[in-house]
């Protein structure tokens, strides 16, 4: 192990994400559903897929993308080709029909109004299993009228890959789901509109931090208090989120 990498695990007590006690659930469920509507969609959608190489065939894997659409979970599962674990909003839980489609493929239901301790955690469990991760770096569904759509990245994505640094982190730029199936204005899918699923070079934690944050910084901040460690971190979560926004835009983000 490096002299970083060793000046980083001595400060996990300020950065590790405890993974919850849920259960990630819904493979068999979930391998008939991609099997019978990844079917259905691949014969109808007008799908362009770039750099798919680019997506690890196993193992804890993070792809991250902009989010335009309420379909664009399932484009980048069907792009993918990766069983992909996404957090969803309670809001999506209480339709008994919605609810059962969501926990039979594994997807997990985050309350926000607990804030996002809990989300971090469930998502955390996802790669403790050894999952593929699914996340919206901005937060939300941008609702934005012109381009550019893109918003401003959460830090989530930041402390995730931060607490769990080997973990590849696949910026995914979507191109035309917002036309394919805009929320409020299309009831149905238009599947005689292209969307295109372009997947970038993964990047882990550990790249970043090589990069970006000198040795004797990273050993000082052993020997300051809590609240010092957790603003310098603040601004090393920032800083590599931003970043990685920039990845996802260089995807062809809008």
């Amino acid at each position: 192990m490096s002299d970083l990498k060793e000046a980083w695990m001595a400060l996990e007590e300020h950065w590790k994400i405890k993974p919850a006690a849920e259960k990630i659930s819904g493979d068999q469920a979930y391998n008939f559903l991609r099997w019978t509507l990844g079917s259905f969609f691949r014969i109808l959608l007008r799908m362009k897929i770039r750099g798919v190489k680019n997506v690890p065939k196993k193992g804890a894997t993070i792809l991250a993308a902009n989010h335009l659409s309420h379909v664009d979970p399932i484009l980048v599962i069907l792009a993918s080709r990766r069983k992909t674990h996404y957090l969803a909003k309670d809001g999506h839980f209480r339709n008994f029909a919605l609810a059962t489609f969501m926990r039979a493929t594994g997807q997990i239901e985050t309350n926000r109004e607990t804030g996002g301790g809990e989300a971090l955690s469930n998502a955390a469990t996802v790669l403790h299993s050894n999952r593929a991760l699914g996340i919206f770096p901005e937060g939300t569904r941008s609702k934005r009228e012109e381009a550019p759509f893109l918003l401003q990245g959460k830090t989530g994505i930041a402390r995730l890959a931060a607490s769990y640094p080997d973990v590849p982190v696949v910026p995914i730029g979507l191109q035309g789901t917002r036309d394919f199936m805009r929320p409020s204005k299309h009831k149905f899918p238009r599947f005689w509109r292209r969307v295109e699923v372009a997947f970038g070079k993964p990047l882990t934690w550990w790249q970043w931090l090589e990069k970006k944050v000198e040795l004797e910084e990273l050993q000082g901040l052993a020997h300051k208090d809590g609240h010092e460690v957790k603003s310098v971190l603040s601004g090393y979560y920032r800083e590599f989120t931003d970043e990685f926004m920039e990845r996802i835009r260089g995807q062809g983000a809008p």
